[in-house]
């Protein structure tokens, strides 16, 4: 019954005090949950507050016998740290044993991008005889005009869309709220879709705001978005492995080649921290070096 209350606990400090997201409580939950199990099988009289560097080496041992990735490891040995932190703020330990623990060095994979001519040739994919398409190619321009992640497309309101002023407002990680400048292109393409699309579908309760409606009048689901995007993608022969967050990244990677500063970048995206959007500075570099191996004579 200690390590529920102590997980409640905890679960609330994320909530309240470091204001995450309900996914990432639940990621953080499920990771302590699999310490608990590891405990109880290991040691069943181990109480928390006992708990040494060593018992905690031995857990990521055992974790490690799963094969799982590094960047699961991480996040696994990052949820413990919260959770030993927690107990210390609490009082519940004197001693934090994960002092010492090392995190899995992760190495960071460059996510794919699409070409301006693959982002076209996905718009042309989209058969603009039908409601859906309609809808389909304001999502997409919203996406790549806006570099929204699939989440905020899909929670996007009416009442946030503040076109006059050239913004549209998001919820984004951990509820924080952000504007985000949006294009003529964009703005035409969703004013269309509220003009001519949507009024055509009854809202069911709820959902009057939200912008996206599938054809039962409720917002769409990540995964419908992922579907529609994957299947566009292969109407188009775009081989590469392709998401909602292709388009972000594709809009990230295009504004910095173009001359975009890494802040303003950075605010568009929120991203909390610079590293993060850093990464988008790898692939510019990456652009150059295809531009000099293809149009370069000495390459």
């Amino acid at each position: 019954m200690i390590w529920q209350s102590y997980i409640k606990g905890f679960r609330t400090y994320l909530s309240l005090e470091k204001s995450l997201s309900p996914n990432s409580i639940e990621a953080y939950t499920n990771d302590i949950l699999k310490f608990e199990r590891f405990c109880k099988m290991k040691y069943p009289s181990l109480r928390i507050e006992d708990i040494h560097y060593k018992h905690l080496q031995e857990f990521i041992k055992w974790i490690y016998e799963f094969n799982l990735e590094a960047s699961s490891q991480a996040r696994i040995i990052s949820g413990i740290k919260s959770f030993f932190h927690y107990l210390l703020l609490e009082d519940i330990i004197k001693i934090n044993p994960t002092k010492l623990l090392e995190t899995p060095k992760i190495t960071r994979k460059l996510p794919d991008v699409l070409s301006i001519e693959e982002i076209e040739s996905l718009l042309n994919a989209i058969d603009m005889s039908t409601p859906e398409g309609e809808r389909n190619k304001a999502m997409i321009e919203t996406l790549y005009g806006c570099g929204l992640r699939v989440s905020e497309l899909v929670n996007l309101k009416i009442s946030e869309l503040l076109f006059n002023e050239g913004f549209i407002r998001v919820i984004g990680k951990g509820n924080k709220q952000r504007l985000v400048p949006i294009g003529s292109v964009a703005t035409k393409q969703i004013t269309q879709y509220l003009k001519n699309i949507r009024p055509s579908t009854k809202p069911k309760s709820s959902f009057e705001d939200i912008v996206f409606l599938n054809r039962r009048g409720r917002q769409l689901t990540r995964v419908m978005v992922f579907t529609i995007i994957k299947k566009l993608a292969q109407k188009a022969g775009i081989k590469k492995s392709i998401s909602p967050h292709t388009l972000r990244h594709s809009f990230a990677t295009h504004l910095i080649n173009g001359g975009a500063d890494l802040r303003a970048v950075q605010e568009m995206l929120g991203h909390e921290s610079i590293t993060t959007t850093e990464i988008y500075t790898h692939l510019d570099n990456e652009y150059l070096r295809e531009a000099i191996i293809s149009f370069h004579p000495r390459s």
